[in-house]
């Protein structure tokens, strides 16, 4: 039986043109045996390479379908950041309460810089005084002393307003110690891993530092040209570890290794809140400035607008210069720190139907909005599943803090046409935030025209539902109009994302939409 079989299948196999063509030849020499096995064994290794290739590249797409890519695009203070945070809040909400302590630093500077503003404002020549000269005043800058901080050349200082002249002098004074913290909490956050505080003069704008440069930016009076209503902004590079430096952990120390209590940042004399802190009571102080009814209507006269301003924190001055105070999410959710570059949030959703093993990884990309960031835009293109795109539709009465002759809203305009016209983006959801609605409300309110910055809305009434749906409907037709995909359904919100409980409604229906898109794509593929 056995002989047989062995047999039997021997003549099959050679019956088998293709196994007789792949015997050794009868008559093989050593060294063409030799030269056989080489080439089997090199051709066995480019088919192995070709199956491990297809195995990674199956990996690779198995992966790609449980990460989602989104980026956040929109000009310069469009709400890029606080619709990061809010991401952050709602699927990270330990990693932000930890990280809250660290943004005090951030606030108060916030808080200064409304009170530099306001300064500028007092300071330069009212238009409503042809006799006023911009040479008759001269600002101490970034925290010189106080004799110097302001300083009135000639009797032209005793003008028919010299009673308002005086009483705008006496803030000056009483605080310009606000100006000197300013630089010491633009060092503390460019150099969070120093220990102390070594005065610094005025930063070099552009300053090719590392972790930090101060960009200049024009001051809040509308239409002033003058050299001296420049004033720096802090902006840090992704790479920057101030969060880490300033959090709870490396501001509080123990009193007793016994007891647990611990040296809070309140009694340390070096720290910033006691400035502050005692900047803000008193007749001259940052309550009395901010209530002041002569200097509020210098501020209407100019058409400055504290409350439009990013990082606006001048009705909580009480709370915020406590000497415990800690912020709050929404003081968070509100405070301005420009950033240069890409900063990158990631984190992992759980879901059994969207992603192998019941998680999806999210990478949001937050990208710059200023007009010379934007061509770094290209390269996050690749890979993307969605884009939101901000534009704040109160900024329509604005300009451009880099080009004073660009209509904010118009530059928003420019800026998504060429999104939705971008042919590599012709396949990715886009999901578009009509932002900053609480403040277009306000100034609607306040009597502001849009028809009289865009002619093309002619006689509509001048109401919020009026206005937002005349801008819903302009996005979407530009939509339209440009779009290579005229299948893609384009998903628009009225947004203010520095709205805690709402924008996180907005942000769970955005974040199932792309769930949703993402899964129907990768059946697809």
């Amino acid at each position: 039986m056995r002989p047989r079989f062995t047999a039997h299948t021997r003549s099959r196999s050679l019956s088998d043109p293709l196994a007789r063509a792949l015997l050794p030849p009868e008559d093989e020499s050593s060294i063409e045996r030799e030269s056989r096995i080489r080439s089997e064994q090199a051709a066995k290794k480019v088919s192995d390479d070709i199956d491990e290739q297809i195995r990674l590249e199956k990996v690779e797409l198995k992966r790609q379908k449980n990460v989602i890519k989104v980026l956040l695009l929109g000009q310069s203070e469009s709400g890029k950041s606080t619709t990061l945070k809010q991401f952050q809040l709602l699927h990270m909400p330990s990693a932000f309460h930890a990280e809250r302590i660290a943004w005090r630093a951030v606030i108060y500077l916030n808080l200064i810089r409304s009170v530099r503003r306001i300064l500028d404002a007092l300071i330069l020549p009212d238009p409503s005084q042809p006799s006023a000269s911009a040479s008759t005043y001269s600002v101490a800058r970034n925290g010189d002393d106080i004799d110097s901080f302001l300083h009135f050349d000639g009797p032209s200082a005793r003008s028919p307003s010299s009673q308002s002249s005086v009483r705008f002098e006496r803030y000056a004074q009483r605080l310009a110690p606000l100006l000197a913290l300013e630089q010491r909490l633009i060092r503390q956050l460019a150099f969070p891993d120093e220990d102390d505080d070594p005065p610094f003069s005025d930063p070099p704008i552009m300053n090719a530092l590392p972790d930090y440069i101060v960009l200049p930016v024009p001051s809040s009076v509308i239409g002033s040209t003058s050299p001296n209503t420049w004033s720096g902004e802090l902006a840090l590079r992704p790479t920057s570890n101030w969060k880490k430096s300033l959090s709870f952990q490396s501001i509080t120390q123990p009193k007793s290794a016994h007891t647990g209590e611990v040296r809070g940042w309140w009694e340390d004399a070096r720290d910033p809140v006691h400035v502050l802190h005692a900047c803000a009571g008193g007749e001259f102080g940052i309550r009395a400035l901010w209530r002041d009814q002569t200097v509020l209507s210098v501020l209407a006269r100019r058409r400055v607008r504290m409350e439009e301003s990013a990082g606006f924190y001048l009705n909580d001055v009480e709370r915020i210069t406590a000497l415990k105070y800690i912020p709050t999410d929404d003081d968070v959710l509100r405070a301005r720190l420009k950033t240069l570059g890409v900063v990158e949030h990631s984190f992992t959703i759980k879901d059994g139907v969207h992603g192998a093993n019941g998680n999806v990884q999210w990478r949001i990309y937050d990208v710059g909005g200023a007009r010379h960031q934007r061509q770094a835009w290209a390269p996050y293109f690749e890979d993307v599943n969605a884009i939101i795109f901000l534009a704040p539709i109160s900024a329509f009465d604005q300009t451009l803090a880099e080009d004073s002759r660009v209509n904010r809203l118009e530059d928003s305009m420019l800026l998504w046409r060429s999104v939705v016209s971008n042919k590599l983006l012709a396949d990715v959801n886009i999901i578009l935030f009509l932002n900053k609605c609480d403040l277009l409300k306000a100034k609607l309110e306040a009597g502001v025209s849009l028809a009289h910055h865009m002619v093309s809305y002619g006689n509509r009434l001048n109401d919020y539902v009026s206005v937002s749906n005349y801008f819903k409907k302009k996005f979407k037709a530009l939509h339209q109009s440009h779009t290579p995909n005229t299948s893609r359904e384009l998903y628009i919100h009225l947004t203010s994302v520095t709205d805690k409980h709402k924008t996180s409604l907005i942000i769970s229906s955005v974040r199932d939409v792309i769930l949703r898109q993402n899964l129907q794509n990768s059946r697809l593929m």
